[in-house]
């Protein structure tokens, strides 16, 4: 499960802003507002992070860790950055 803070972070490591996050995922600009406000892992459908998660994957961005042993995100290797 991804948490609030690792949206936060590959979207500022991706340059996109909310709008470019719902575009690419398919989830509403409202719907990241909220996701984002939230401390740890929002309360959301899984289907919503499931997309958001897809939409960072898809453009190169690897989440690790985990929300209780510090989650993160690097950049996948070998995958081009932007």
């Amino acid at each position: 499960m991804i948490t609030s803070a690792q949206i936060r972070a590959a979207r500022g490591l991706l340059n996109w802003s909310r709008k470019d996050l719902a575009e690419h995922s398919g989830v509403s600009f409202a719907s990241m507002m909220r996701l984002e406000s939230f401390g740890g892992i929002p309360a959301s459908n899984f289907k919503t992070l499931d997309a958001i998660k897809n939409a960072f994957e898809n453009a190169g961005i690897e989440f690790i860790g985990s929300p209780e042993e510090g989650a993160g995100i690097r950049w996948k290797q070998g995958f081009p950055k932007s």
